[in-house]
């Protein structure tokens, strides 16, 4: 066969194809914007917008002991959940490594924080160790939440750290407040964080920290478990047991409690617990019952069905009422002594 006879055969057999299956499309690119999720139909969230350019950082030599299957660096406490997250204590992490591996992602991490009525006064001891030893190196934007922002003290902050003052209205009772925090966390994921940050976690105000806290905390879904109850039995736990509450876990049930004092995860997945659980503090409300621990126990429903990915130890929130034993190492972050009376009321 000739080439003139081969690209004659060549040209019937495509316009068979074409005829058969149709033009095959080929995409161009789109001069049109993305659309923009609907939170309110998926729960899922935009990626906060980056910049595609790649580039290639020159590491540092991983130079560091070589990990070795039978010889695990902590055999006193448990390291993974039944459901495979990991559980971090002291002598679990390498942070030379994490740091390392998280400066190439660019990751932002939110904040967000409340101080209303005389928990004003703990404004500073926050922000100071917060500064010192929250995500050292790594950007971080603390949304501070007030009702008093002429009353928050001028700070100097490291450069990769920013801090936002939003007005907040008080409410009459703490509890109030307290279960409204779900409610503003994700109002705001929804309105403006989600462009903002990648990773967003609710802390406490009344809080300090003590040792650092680094990028071991990063994960889609990070519950903290409580110093109070972490070697309780599930039945001795604080959980809300009555059924008629939307935060009820039925006896018999539960893992961890979890602090509602430290917790947080993906922007996503935050904007998917918060809404959760107020939505079943709204409905409780409208029952006229209120959960034995208000937004605590709403947080515990959600993590018992929804497994958090990560879980820190209670060195990431130890009381100052507790004695510490031997398997909490570091106290990273403890809650302040007060007369809870005396700030609340």
């Amino acid at each position: 066969m000739d080439i003139r006879k081969e690209h004659i055969l060549v040209v019937i057999l495509m316009a068979g194809i074409i005829g058969f299956f149709g033009i095959p499309h080929i995409s161009q690119p789109s001069c049109q914007p993305v659309r923009q999720v609907d939170l309110d139909e998926t729960f899922l969230v935009l990626p906060r917008e980056t910049d595609l350019n790649v580039t290639f950082s020159v590491l540092p030599r991983m130079s560091y002991p070589q990990p070795f299957l039978d010889k695990p660096r902590r055999t006193d406490v448990l390291l993974m959940s039944p459901w495979l997250a990991p559980i971090v204590w002291e002598g679990t992490f390498n942070r030379d490594i994490l740091n390392a591996q998280y400066r190439q992602k660019n990751v932002i991490v939110g904040v967000a924080t409340f101080a209303v009525k005389k928990y004003v006064r703990f404004i500073e001891g926050f922000l100071g160790s917060a500064n010192k030893f929250f995500l050292s190196g790594h950007r971080v934007n603390f949304y501070l939440f007030t009702d008093h922002p002429e009353k928050v003290p001028s700070m100097k902050l490291a450069p990769e750290k920013r801090l936002f003052i939003i007005p907040v209205q008080n409410y009459s009772r703490w509890q109030d407040i307290s279960m409204n925090r779900m409610d503003i966390i994700s109002s705001h994921i929804r309105s403006r964080w989600r462009y903002e940050v990648d990773y967003l976690y609710s802390m406490d105000i009344d809080v300090q920290m003590f040792e650092h806290i680094g990028v071991e905390i990063i994960d889609t879904l990070v519950g903290t478990i409580s110093s109070w109850q972490y070697t309780k039995p599930r039945d001795s736990n604080s959980y809300e047991r009555r059924p008629e509450s939307r935060a009820a876990i039925p006896s018999g049930e539960g893992d961890f409690y979890y602090a509602a004092s430290f917790y947080g995860g993906s922007v996503s997945e935050v904007y998917r617990l918060t809404t959760a659980c107020f939505k079943g503090v709204t409905e409780d409300r409208a029952n006229g019952i209120e959960a034995k621990w208000h937004e605590e126990s709403h947080l515990n429903k959600y993590l018992l069905y929804h497994k958090p990915t990560r879980l820190l130890s209670p060195e990431y929130y130890w009381d100052e009422e507790l004695s510490r034993p031997r398997i909490v190492r570091v106290k990273r972050l403890s809650s302040v002594r007060k007369d809870l009376k005396e700030v609340r009321f």
